[in-house]
């Protein structure tokens, strides 16, 4: 019974991750990551994108779960349209906001021209913008569901506690600092954690709407790869995966040490 699980273990985790540390396993490779500015670059940009685009997502979505405790029926519906960005695929979503933000038919520029008569910018020509543009996608598309997590953390907080603190005169705000949030708290910082793991890892929302562009100046480690196997340099493309581990591990042992509590 445990061969096939083994079997698929093997082929499909354990060679994978082998072979690719063993094609990385040059020092000369690593050597040459560091002189190239682009591979400096993108190891900002990695980071830029953790610490803004995390934080500000997680922190939207604290906000929006409190708003989605509301039980009027209007705000069920807009909770419905609210989780499609993270329900559909990223390839059609992602790809129909690079469309619109095309500079000549895009949806943008074409309905900016007709309320000014200018020509709107161009969007993924400026690596600040596009670098930006790629942060708010990351924060569109995984919003909703880190909305839920939160949502359902709210939930389970016990009713009577806020209906003693309005018979006290809490406004919401106390409310929120002393009920909502030492409840919160854990789970808070486990999501965010958790979030920042996935998000080393987010290919789609830099790839698909900049393609590490313009210059490759958008890149961040997930995407850099790419670049390495377009130059048909595989033994680079694997080391650029390779140094995020140090990024990475650290994140999972906290992690891993705060569930274990």
């Amino acid at each position: 019974m445990l061969v096939p699980y083994l079997f698929i273990f093997i082929v499909f985790v354990l060679y994978p991750v082998c072979y690719g540390l063993w094609l990385a396993r040059d020092p000369q490779n690593y050597v040459a990551l560091a002189n190239d500015p682009i591979f400096f670059r993108t190891v900002i940009n990695t980071f830029i994108f953790l610490v803004v685009a995390v934080n500000v997502k997680m922190m939207i979505a604290l906000g929006l779960s409190g708003f989605f405790m509301q039980t009027r029926w209007w705000i069920k519906i807009l909770a419905v349209i609210f989780i499609l960005p993270w329900a559909m695929p990223s390839i059609p979503t992602i790809l129909s906001v690079r469309f619109m933000l095309n500079p000549e038919w895009g949806l943008i520029n074409n309905t900016y021209f007709k309320l000014t008569g200018l020509d709107g910018p161009n969007w993924l020509n400026d690596p600040t913008l596009a670098f930006v543009l790629s942060m708010l996608m990351h924060i569109w598309k995984s919003l909703p569901f880190w909305t839920l997590i939160l949502l359902a953390g709210r939930m389970a907080i016990p009713a009577e506690q806020y209906e003693a603190a309005s018979v006290d005169g809490a406004t919401r705000w106390q409310k929120f600092r002393f009920i909502t949030w030492p409840s919160m708290m854990g789970l808070y910082l486990t999501s965010s954690i958790l979030s920042m793991i996935w998000t080393l890892g987010d290919f789609n929302s830099v790839y698909l709407l900049t393609g590490g562009g313009p210059a490759d100046l958008t890149h961040v480690l997930a995407t850099l790869g790419i670049r390495y196997l377009r130059l048909d340099q595989i033994e680079l493309a694997m080391a650029s995966i390779v140094v995020a581990l140090p990024f990475v591990l650290p994140l999972v042992y906290v992690m891993m040490k705060r569930l274990s509590k």
